[in-house]
């Protein structure tokens, strides 16, 4: 099969800054030596534009997960622009796209079934989907947001100002113009493309499926160190309406706590976040059905076996409904301030009980699934 004509210049650009990254920066850096200054400037451009794409393009504007007021917008605009990743809206159609379906080679534009490279950058090499280059229709939405409409009209000056008119100032102040654009220019730049680049392709390969197994998407705790907190991209890609892709509080997501610590200052909002009865049913099914593929292989008639285990998923499925269902009426009695009452204390005491036997229920079913793993 005849294979689409090249971008060009993606092959150019894409040439051009790697070769400078893996051999000008080093060449500078053996010869002239970078100062604090230009590392301390690399590392706050690298965390500002690569969250600029996590906390901006990504969950604000691709998935609508918060609203934030128009100074973050704008901050996040141009941050996300100096990544060289497009513009809000040409990136976001392109992500909806990759959700709605996923993995499909001819209508996901960076399937992973398609490999790691193209996965990775091959996709933005050449012309593989040029007939909706154009085609925003998926994003009436932010074609109403002023602030992505100027980002997408000016982006080619937003880009050249904060890219190299701000480096070279802040390089003409510390006595190095070229030093600083080297750095915290071209190789930040470099860096950041990759590190969110991993998140189209390692993290559809490497990781478990803790929540789906529906399309590639894993959850690597490794690759969130690395992508922003974007590394829980299984639990992301099944409750992508959700701010947070690390749910628990020592998961690393630091895209979570930015979004979330703006919360507290009034300039983020509305912050959406999957019921938690969801999230646990959505991992209790994968655990049953990871527990039964593994006892076919391991019995030679397990029907039994299976049929207890999926006596105790009914249970616990139960117990979960039973403890959140009560759980959500206590919040609501607490709300309108009753929580003093007797009704309010009864309840409160049933939502104990309830917790009580849903995690007791929790760990036999995970025991359970956690004993069929090992070999008999």
């Amino acid at each position: 099969m005849k294979k689409p004509p090249l971008i060009l210049f993606n092959v150019i650009l894409f040439t051009i800054l790697t070769l400078i990254t893996i051999i000008g920066v080093p060449f500078w850096a053996i010869t002239y030596g970078f100062s604090n200054v230009e590392i301390i400037t690399t590392i706050i451009l690298f965390f500002f534009t690569g969250m600029s794409i996590t906390a901006g393009y990504h969950r604000l504007w691709s998935h609508k997960a918060y609203d934030a007021n128009i100074i973050v917008k704008v901050v996040l605009a141009i941050g996300g622009a100096m990544t060289l990743q497009n513009s809000i809206l040409h990136w976001a159609s392109d992500h909806r796209v990759h959700h709605r379906h996923v993995d499909v080679n001819d209508k996901d534009p960076y399937s992973a079934n398609r490999g790691f490279w193209f996965s990775h950058i091959g996709w933005m090499m050449r012309e593989y989907q040029s007939e909706r280059y154009s085609d925003y229709s998926n994003c009436k939405d932010l074609q109403k947001d002023s602030v992505v409409m100027w980002q997408h009209n000016h982006y080619i000056a937003i880009v050249l100002i904060a890219n190299i008119a701000v480096t070279a100032i802040l390089g003409y102040l510390n006595g190095s113009i070229l030093g600083m654009m080297l750095l915290a220019g071209i190789c930040r730049i470099v860096l950041v493309h990759h590190v969110t680049f991993f998140i189209n392709s390692l993290c559809h390969i490497w990781g478990k499926r803790t929540y789906t197994d529906c399309n590639t998407a894993r959850d690597n705790g490794i690759l969130a160190l690395f992508t922003f907190g974007e590394g829980y991209h299984n639990f992301h890609h099944i409750f992508e309406y959700d701010y947070r892709n690390g749910i628990k509080w020592w998961h690393f997501d630091p895209t979570k706590w930015l979004i979330k610590g703006l919360s507290f200052i009034g300039w983020t909002k509305n912050l959406r976040k999957c019921p938690e009865d969801r999230i646990q049913q959505a991992k209790f099914a994968m655990q049953l059905q990871f527990a039964k593929e593994k006892l076919v292989h391991k019995y030679p008639n397990p029907d039994e076996v299976i049929a207890k285990l999926e006596s105790e998923y009914e249970l616990l499925i139960n117990r979960c409904n039973e403890y959140y269902t009560t759980k959500k009426r206590l919040l609501r009695v607490q709300q309108r301030q009753l929580k003093r009452t007797v009704d309010g204390m009864d309840l409160q005491a049933k939502c104990a009980e309830l917790k009580a036997a849903f995690v007791a229920q929790k760990a036999h079913f995970t025991a359970l699934t956690n004993l069929s793993m090992h070999p008999a």
